[in-house]
């Protein structure tokens, strides 16, 4: 004999609401720490002028630093491999202008040491324009 109280058992069932408040709490928070293009809140209208004078890009300075740990500016070797050497023959080439960027070419198999050594020259001398030269990984 089955006993029974004759009620259909209660399916479970998914609350929404509190997902939906969840989400939405995300989607507040996500645009209040968004950051924002400061430069589009100015409204400004640049200056004019009637010549045309176009602003010439200055050859990079290239260092090379070699597997032996030799360095090159431009074509001519540095004799003496410390950093005073490499700092005077550096100022003799660029000169006084040091808004010129610096491009250092250092071999893989290059000593660290040479290639921190030349940062470091450069550095002292005032120069902020330096980037490394690397090539991209050959793919299959």
């Amino acid at each position: 004999m089955k006993l029974g109280s004759g009620r259909v058992p209660d399916e479970p069932e998914i609350n929404l609401v509190s997902l939906i408040d969840v989400v939405f709490c995300l989607i507040i928070f996500l645009v209040v720490t968004t950051t924002f293009d400061h430069r589009s809140a100015l409204k400004i209208v640049l200056p004019t002028t009637q010549s045309s004078a176009e602003v010439e890009a200055a050859e990079p300075l290239t260092i090379l630093v070699d597997a032996d740990g030799r360095f090159f500016i431009g074509s001519n070797e540095v004799l003496k491999r410390d950093a005073t050497s490499l700092r005077e023959a550096i100022a003799r080439v660029a000169g006084s202008d040091r808004e010129r960027p610096v491009v250092v070419r250092a071999d893989a198999r290059a000593d660290t040491q040479a290639l921190i050594t030349a940062m470091d020259a450069l550095g002292q001398l005032g120069f902020t324009r330096i980037s490394i030269a690397t090539t991209p990984e050959a793919r299959p």
